[in-house]
């Protein structure tokens, strides 16, 4: 999932920070949430990587996100991401030959 973060971002989520952080640790230890955080330089956007059967869990997180509810965040959207290289990629492809 994707956040596109308001101008004054940095200084206005201190506010909501605590709450932020645990919703996003209680969906980690869910299983849900498998990274997030903001990007940097510039701090305009932040990257949250979900695991599940269909956009509904993040869709549901940022609903329910403090920095969504109180506009910390401009605008949000779930892309799907096939993985298909590395240890935890969700669909493993292999070249033919290693």
């Amino acid at each position: 999932m994707f956040y596109e973060t308001v101008e004054d971002y940095t200084e206005r989520r201190a506010a909501y920070r605590d709450e932020h952080l645990r919703l996003a640790w209680a969906a980690s230890d869910r299983g849900d949430l498998l990274l997030g955080g903001a990007l940097t330089q510039p701090t305009d956007a932040a990257v949250l990587l979900f695991q599940g059967d269909s956009p509904e869990v993040a869709e549901r997180f940022a609903r329910a996100d403090p920095y969504v509810i109180n506009g910390l965040v401009k605008r949000w959207y779930v892309r799907e991401w096939k993985t298909v290289a590395g240890t935890h990629s969700a669909t493993p492809v292999r070249p033919a030959t290693m």
